[in-house]
């Protein structure tokens, strides 16, 4: 439910049933040379529009890239200036969000909303190891503070088991996480929840996150215990540890896209 979007210029507009894998799929394009040298935000009464040689940016939809706050769209506009002699998606990743959140998630909140309870439903926190002792303590000081959080906050208790085998939570905790989720109907900030907790794996530590419970370096490191602790026993692979530094960019993508689009 991540990465690149892009074959609606293609009319494909229902290729995946899922808004967000949808979106995604429709984002792939070739790659293309900078057409553009100047980039600005332009303040409109709908929003934040960003123009690229006084043009407006537009989604693979074909739709305004129209943005709440003029923080929101500077973060977009601050990845197309970045480019050079070409545009690179793969380098922008707040814009793939943003034409995420617009072509995908929009069209179908409820889904996505629905995905990250999935999520909570057998999140990773919840399933311990029994064995090493060390790997037990570890799991246990790093994600009981967002069970703590869950509880207090949320008004969310969930079992803990050891092991992989699925245990059913109480459906009152879902419905807390589902009532909070709908404070955050926006589809930008819903789109950046989805990623979030798509990549660590946890819609609990992606909600702390958001929360401003743990900071962004806290929650990452939450959603690797298990294989940073393999890591320390058997070494890391260099591919590995690649996907990992590009998929913690996109966690700060979507963690800047959250505050800027609080901060105005």
């Amino acid at each position: 439910m991540r990465d690149i979007l892009s074959d609606l210029e293609q009319d494909n507009l229902l290729s995946d049933p899922d808004p967000v894998r949808r979106a995604q799929i429709q984002m792939k394009a070739p790659l293309i040379k900078r057409f553009y040298a100047s980039v600005d935000v332009i303040d409109t009464p709908e929003g934040f529009v960003i123009h690229l040689d006084g043009k407006p940016v537009r989604t693979p939809a074909k739709s305004v890239m129209l943005l709440p706050t003029r923080k929101a769209a500077q973060l977009v506009a601050d990845e197309f200036a970045a480019q050079g002699d070409h545009v690179l998606p793969e380098t922008m990743p707040v814009m793939r969000l943003v034409n995420t959140a617009l072509d995908g998630v929009a069209t179908d909140t409820q889904a996505v909303l629905e995905d990250i309870q999935r999520f909570a439903s057998c999140d990773m926190v919840f399933y311990r190891a029994d064995a090493p002792s060390t790997l037990v303590e570890r799991q246990a000081v790093t994600w009981d503070p967002v069970l703590d959080w869950a509880r207090e906050v949320l008004g969310a208790r969930f079992i803990l088991a050891e092991g992989v085998m699925h245990v059913e939570q109480p459906r009152e905790s879902i419905a807390s996480v589902g009532r909070h989720l709908r404070q955050r109907e926006d589809p930008l900030k819903l789109a950046a929840l989805h990623l979030m907790t798509s990549l660590t794996g946890s819609a609990l530590i992606a909600l702390a996150i958001e929360f401003g419970e743990i900071d962004p370096d806290t929650g990452w490191r939450a959603a690797h215990v298990d294989e940073d602790w393999n890591i320390e026993q058997w070494g890391e692979d260099f591919e590995a540890s690649e996907r990992r530094r590009l998929r913690r960019i996109e966690l700060q993508s979507a963690v800047d896209l959250l505050q800027a689009l609080a901060e105005d």
